[in-house]
């Protein structure tokens, strides 16, 4: 299969250059290996090594003296979440020798799961994050109806049909619950993947832990334990409230979206764009879709939403230090605002609202208020923020 660039090529490249670890971390499947793989394919002084192999393990037997044997070549470490005691054997050899480009390393769960990193590596890692791929990634080798119905994971999408691609996906699934997310304590796969469905059901609508947890028999604090699970394994997204002044009473509780539109769809057993495009999910898997393609383009950016009791709502506002973009989701190539959209955007007074809607060009809508595609909000939010 050829090799198709991601955007985070160029990032990995420059903190490479910069610093002695670099961390890229994404869910399974995603691509990772193969991105690393065509990163260092020209490059001789390269070991690889891959934990979920029992030969590679093997030669970590002694990690100490294996890492030293290869001070002088890059070292790439797969699946790091697999063997997390091999981080302060980094940092050691690190504090040594600081050069860069020492150590590249892939994991399948954040940070903030992998608490060894975070603990033994401050200031001495950078952290990238990979996604399925994006809308601007893929484009030229797909539809926006296939990249919606069957998400971003590689295989998913480049499949030869629906079939294949729905039940890889299904696999998928199968197996993360399964194998992947045994390393992780405090989970029975029957009831997480209950609560995956669940919130694939509930995509885009605030998290009620209670409720949750009231439908599956468990407590709210367990439910409250599996969301962050998934959440630390790229699987779901919180997006929080708004945090900026008004005398309006906003709506307290996150918002929850599954990560992946094609996962969620399989979750629903909903195969190919006629199935996905008539249930009522439909569009929240586009709010889905618009806001990852947003958190890969702008991890700097702080993301929220706006829904007041009575209401007034906007899907999606990226705050940057001294800019504030709205943003609504419109699964329809004549969407349309409600006064209440009109209400929240002059409570919260970005710099520019876009409607983003599956439309090959934008349009102005109202001042201030423009239609755009999934590429043209990039490129706008871009323009503005340069």
């Amino acid at each position: 299969m050829t090799y198709l660039p991601r955007l985070l090529e160029k990032e990995v490249r420059s903190s490479l250059d910069k610093n002695p670890v670099t961390a890229i971390l994404g869910p399974r499947q995603c691509g990772k290996s193969t991105t690393v793989k065509h990163l260092i394919k020209e490059n001789d002084d390269v070991v690889y090594l891959d934990l979920e192999r029992p030969s590679d393990l093997k030669k970590l037997e002694d990690p100490e003296w294996f890492l030293t044997s290869q001070s002088d070549k890059l070292v790439c470490l797969d699946e790091i979440q697999r063997l997390p005691e091999l981080f302060p054997v980094i940092r050691s050899l690190v504090d040594e020798n600081r050069s860069p480009g020492r150590f590249l390393i892939l994991g399948s769960a954040s940070r903030d799961l992998i608490k060894q990193s975070s603990e033994s590596l401050a200031g001495r890692i950078s952290y990238k994050t990979l996604t399925p791929f994006l809308w601007s990634e893929i484009s030229d080798h797909t539809n926006l109806e296939q990249y919606i119905s069957r998400g971003g994971f590689p295989v998913s999408l480049l499949s030869s049909n629906d079939t294949d691609s729905y039940e890889w996906r299904l696999d998928f699934i199968s197996t993360f619950l399964e194998r992947d997310l045994l390393q992780f304590a405090g989970f029975t796969p029957v009831t997480m993947r209950r609560l995956w469905q669940m919130l694939a059901h509930n995509n885009g609508q605030t998290l009620n832990l209670s409720r949750f947890g009231e439908s599956l028999g468990i407590s709210h604090t367990t439910v409250r334990h599996y969301v962050d699970l998934l959440e630390h394994t790229f699987m779901i997204r919180q997006l929080g409230p708004w945090r900026g002044n008004t005398k309006k009473r906003l709506v307290k509780s996150p918002k929850v979206y599954l990560t992946d539109s094609g996962i969620a769809s399989a979750l629903l057993q909903l195969n190919g764009f006629d199935q996905v495009t008539g249930h009522p999910v439909f569009g929240s898997l586009w709010e889905s879709v618009v806001l990852m393609q947003l958190t890969a383009h702008f991890p700097q950016a702080e993301f929220s939403f706006y829904r007041t009791n009575h209401g007034h709502e906007i899907d999606l506002i990226l705050s940057f230090q001294d800019k504030t973009f709205a943003i609504e989701c419109k699964a329809t190539v004549a969407p349309s605002l409600t006064k209440g959209a009109y209400n929240a955007a002059e409570d919260v007074k970005p710099n520019q609202f876009f409607v983003a809607a599956p439309v090959t060009s934008g349009y102005p809508m109202a001042h201030g208020t423009d239609v755009v595609s999934l590429v043209e909000l990039i490129a706008k939010i871009v323009e503005r923020v340069a």
